[in-house]
């Protein structure tokens, strides 16, 4: 038996798949909000043949999704194997998903090197739990290129309503490791916002908090409307529509090639998703009837 948890529904599907080829049974766990936002990608791991377990509890997104599958693997070990979804969780899993997702940095630099002859400038990524950023980050981590490490700024730093672990939060425990998280005076975890299911997560991979601690990489946040504004110039301008938790490093992009200093750099933007997901939650915010 399989379990897995998700918030944008991508690493649900992907277990799901997984579930069906191997002819075990798949129970993702996800929280009701996701669930709303994410209604496509509930049906394509159902139609996979996974049952999607509703998490009602707490803010009802990812940390919930992930507290609930960890009850259930802890309490069913003989028989259950999980898959987490991102650089999160006790030892080994943020290594294992680490050494997994290196192949998006490995492929990256062969590529970048064929077609430009050199390293990129500077790389960027959205971070939530931090898997695809880690992921691609860790070929260039030795090399002389800028990290940047994009946070869902949900309504701003200045409030409560973000997802900006590394910018705004605090070292502490949450799911078994010690990274930054948001958390309150008192060490309870406080909720996340963001317009995408998965950057809306109080924690983060404990390496980028390293990174961050070093100063090999840097962090930074964009809002929900700046978010959205990386949407739709990705679609306009290239034909293609990237996952919103994707669109956050769109957003950031822009506003980092528009500085003096960084004309004539080479950046490379990692897409971690399509935006197919996002199609009705993106009209929705945007004024467009479907």
């Amino acid at each position: 038996r399989l379990i897995a948890e998700t918030g944008a529904g991508q690493h649900g599907i992907a277990t799901a798949a997984v579930g069906a080829m191997l002819k075990m049974p798949v129970d993702v766990y996800m929280g009701t909000e996701d669930i709303e936002r994410q209604k496509l990608n509930v049906f394509r791991m159902e139609i996979s043949g996974a049952r999607v377990i509703p998490v009602d509890t707490g803010s009802k997104t990812l940390k919930d999704a992930i507290n609930q599958a960890m009850r259930d693997w802890i309490s069913n070990i003989k028989d259950t194997h999980y898959l987490i979804g991102s650089t999160v969780g006790p030892h080994p899993y943020p290594t294992m998903v680490k050494h997994f997702q290196s192949i998006i940095g490995e492929e990256t630099k062969q590529q970048i090197l064929e077609k430009e002859g050199k390293l990129p400038d500077a790389i960027m990524a959205c971070v939530g739990g931090g898997s695809n950023s880690i992921g691609i980050f860790s070929a260039f981590i030795e090399d002389n290129v800028e990290l940047i490490g994009v946070e869902g700024g949900g309504t701003g730093l200045s409030t409560d309503e973000h997802g900006a672990t590394l910018c705004r939060g605090t070292n502490g425990i949450l799911h078994g490791s010690l990274s930054r998280v948001l958390q309150d005076k008192d060490g309870q975890i406080k909720e996340a916002h963001s317009v995408s299911a998965g950057l809306d997560y109080p924690g983060v991979g404990p390496e980028h908090s390293h990174l961050k601690e070093i100063g090999r990489a840097q962090y930074v946040a964009i809002t929900d409307p700046e978010a959205l504004r990386g949407f739709q110039l990705l679609s306009k301008y290239e034909g293609i529509m990237p996952a919103l938790e994707s669109a956050h490093a769109i957003a950031y992009m822009e506003k980092y090639a528009k500085k003096p200093e960084n004309k004539g750099k080479t950046i490379i933007v990692n897409l971690s998703g399509r935006g197919d997901k996002d199609m009705f939650l993106a009209a929705k915010l945007l004024g467009v009837e479907t």
